[in-house]
């Protein structure tokens, strides 16, 4: 049985759904502007085949959804990712009969367009705790296998399609590409939470150990357990702090109130954080 939060979350991936297959089929599509990821793939395995680009998302998804299920958070992360995708994917290809050519044949155009409004259904899809699959799984595996950054997994996925996409289109097309990748991610980041900045959480809990572990599991963040005393009680307590990316700040919030409501949680924001996970120390 479906709970209150469950069917605004699957409100908000039906609509991300359909606002980012819109993105796709009004200006990437006619643009010939890749859109990175699978979906991008899908554009140049189209143009050389004729496959529908809907139907290419979806059966490319599959052994990425087998990947998922394995490594990613089993029952709920296949359920909602499947659904995305597979709305998502008949969306495009339904959207493409209706709607042959774009609104607008000026590629900066399509660009900027393709960008917001794609960025604004992603965005609502990370607030409905889903994920859009593709390359977000691919990077998540890669990632918890190889301990590889998720931003250096998702720059490599993207920069590879945008590669064959440049061979596909032309080169100008790829930097189209490229900038409606970046101004995508911005608009995903400001729907999501609203700043450009990490997001840093203390969490005091009756059940820190299963708190923590949700948070590894749901999350894959490191959690650090600080040894603190309840002043008023003068009890010993274990301060959980994690440090999360901006689209994740709604997830954890998430979390925790589904393992102890009781919790108490202080989230807060970074100018920058360096290490695992995020950018590395080095750079």
């Amino acid at each position: 049985m479906l709970r209150r939060n469950d069917l605004r979350d699957y409100g908000l991936l039906i609509l991300g759904a359909v606002i980012q297959a819109a993105s796709m089929d009004l200006f990437y599509i006619p643009g010939k502007i890749a859109s990175g990821g699978v979906s991008g793939l899908a554009q140049v395995i189209n143009h050389y085949t004729g496959f529908f680009i809907g139907a290419t998302v979806l059966v490319m998804n599959v052994p990425l959804f087998v990947l998922g299920w394995r490594y990613l958070g089993g029952r709920r992360f296949f359920i909602r990712t499947i659904f995305t995708v597979a709305l998502y994917s008949v969306l495009v290809d339904l959207g493409r009969l209706v709607i042959p050519v774009g609104p607008t044949q000026n590629p900066m155009l399509n660009a900027l367009y393709g960008g917001v409004i794609g960025g604004l259904g992603m965005g609502l899809t990370f607030l409905g705790r889903g994920t859009a699959g593709g390359s977000d799984i691919l990077a998540r595996v890669l990632a918890r296998m190889r301990g590889i950054p998720l931003s250096q997994s998702y720059l490599f996925t993207d920069a590879l399609v945008i590669l064959l996409a440049g061979f596909t289109f032309g080169w100008e097309q790829a930097l189209y590409a490229m900038i409606a990748l970046y101004i995508g991610g911005v608009a995903a980041e400001v729907i999501t939470e609203g700043s450009n900045i990490v997001r840093t959480a203390i969490i005091i809990s009756d059940k820190p150990r299963e708190v923590a572990d949700a948070i590894l599991r749901e999350l894959e963040r490191g959690v650090t357990g600080l040894h603190g005393e309840g002043m008023y009680t003068q009890q010993a307590r274990t301060v959980l702090y994690v440090v999360i990316s901006r689209s994740e700040a709604t997830r954890l919030k998430a979390i925790v109130r589904e393992t102890d409501p009781c919790a108490f949680v202080v989230i807060g924001q970074a100018s920058e954080a360096l290490g695992e996970g995020f950018r590395p120390l080095k750079d």
